[in-house]
C-alpha cells in the first residue's frame, strides 16, 4: 500500500514520520520544499502537485490548517480528484469542518474512492511518537482496510460512526481543552497573587479531582516560561469556532464559548495572530503585574510512553 501525505506542519510531519518510521511506502507534498527533502532524505519520495501523488497512492492522507487549504488539494485543477486511483481512501486528518468533509467525501466517492476523516488529538509531543489517539469517521469496511497504517500513527483508534462524526467530536476535545487552559492560567495566577509557591499549586491540582490533560501538560511550559505548545491563537480560534458553529447549527444556546472566542481574540490582538495559546496566562499576568513562573520545569513536552502498535477503543456499548 503506498500512502501519500500531503501537509507536513506542526503536526503532519510528526504523523508522515511515524509512517515512514514503522516501513509504509511514503510520498509526501508541501509547499515548503525543505520540508519535503528532509523526508526525501530518510527514505520518502515527493510530488510536486496532489495529482502526483493521487496517481501514485493506494491512500491520501491531509493535515492542513483549514477546510479551505484542504479542498484546494483535493479540488484544484492539479489536485487529488483530478488524478484519484479507483478504490483509493482519502483520509482527512485535520482539524475541520464536518460538512465541509462531508461535502469533499461525496466529492472523493464520485471519482471512485472512499473517504475517512480522522483528526488526532493528544498534542504535538505524542503525535511524534505514534502515540497520538485519533478518531476515524466513515464506512466500516473503509475504517477497517485503513487500520494497518493508523496503528501506526496513533495508540488508541476509536471508530466514531459515520463520516463527518469524527470532526464534530475533535472540535469538541478542543474546546474542552481550551476551557481547562483558561481555567488553569485563572488558577495559576490567583493562587500566585495569595502567596502560594507555584511548583507545589501544580502539584496540587494534578493530584486532585481538578487535574486534566491541558494541566498536566500546558501547565508546565506555562510554569517553564517557554509557553511553546506547537499549537497557535489562530488554530484554537478555528476550531472553538467550529464548535461555536456546531452548537449554533443545533440551537444549543452555549454560554461559555462565545467568551472563549473573546479572550482568545483579545490575546491575538495582544500577542498576535499567531502566538502560542499558552501565552494566553499573560494577559492576566499584565493586569496583576505579575509573574508566573517556577523552576524545575521543561521547555518543551516530551512523550515518555514507549511507542506501540495501536489499537481499536471500542464504546461501552459495542464491547461484545
Amino acid at each position: 500500500m503506498k500512502i501519500g501525505f500531503v501537509g507536513l506542519g506542526n503536526v503532519g510531519a510528526k504523523l508522515a514520520g511515524s509512517l515512514l518510521r514503522n516501513g509504509h511506502d511514503l510520498i509526501v507534498c508541501d509547499l515548503d520544499p525543505e520540508r519535503m527533502q528532509s523526508f526525501v532524505t530518510a527514505g520518502a519520495n515527493a510530488a510536486e502537485t496532489g495529482a502526483q501523488l493521487a496517481a501514485l497512492c493506494d491512500v491520501i492522507i491531509t493535515c492542513l490548517p483549514s477546510p479551505a487549504a484542504s479542498a484546494a488539494v483535493l479540488e484544484r485543477d492539479d489536485g487529488v480528484l483530478s488524478a484519484l486511483r479507483p478504490g483509493a481512501i482519502w483520509v482527512e486528518m485535520s482539524t475541520t469542518d464536518a460538512n465541509e468533509v462531508k461535502r469533499l467525501g461525496t466529492r472523493v466517492t464520485d471519482h471512485g474512492g472512499t473517504a475517512l476523516d480522522c483528526p488526532v488529538s493528544g498534542g504535538c509531543h505524542r503525535a511524534a511518537t505514534g502515540n497520538i489517539a485519533i478518531f476515524a469517521g466513515g464506512d466500516r469496511d473503509t475504517f477497517d482496510r485503513a487500520m494497518p497504517f493508523l496503528k501506526n500513527l496513533g495508540r488508541r483508534v476509536l471508530h466514531t460512526g459515520p463520516l463527518g462524526s469524527a470532526s464534530e467530536l475533535k472540535v469538541m476535545t478542543n474546546y474542552l481543552a481550551t476551557a481547562n487552559l483558561l481555567t488553569v492560567c485563572e488558577a495559576l495566577v490567583t493562587m500566585k497573587a495569595a502567596g502560594h509557591d507555584m511548583a507545589t499549586t501544580f502539584e496540587a491540582i494534578k493530584v486532585s479531582s481538578g487535574t486534566s490533560f491541558v494541566h498536566e501538560t500546558e501547565s508546565q511550559l506555562i510554569l517553564n516560561g517557554s509557553r511553546d505548545v506547537n499549537f497557535t491563537m489562530d488554530l484554537v480560534l478555528k476550531d472553538i469556532g467550529l464548535f461555536q458553529k456546531l452548537a449554533d447549527d443545533h440551537d444549543v444556546p452555549l454560554e461559555l464559548s462565545p467568551e472563549f472566542i473573546r479572550i482568545m481574540r483579545d490575546g491575538q490582538a495582544r500577542f498576535g495572530t499567531r502566538a502560542q495559546s499558552d501565552r494566553i496566562i499573560e494577559r492576566l499576568e499584565q493586569a496583576t503585574g505579575l509573574s508566573v513562573l517556577a523552576d524545575g520545569f521543561p521547555a518543551e513536552l516530551v512523550d515518555n510512553e514507549p511507542e506501540a502498535e495501536g489499537y481499536e477503543v471500542k464504546p461501552l456499548n459495542q464491547n461484545t
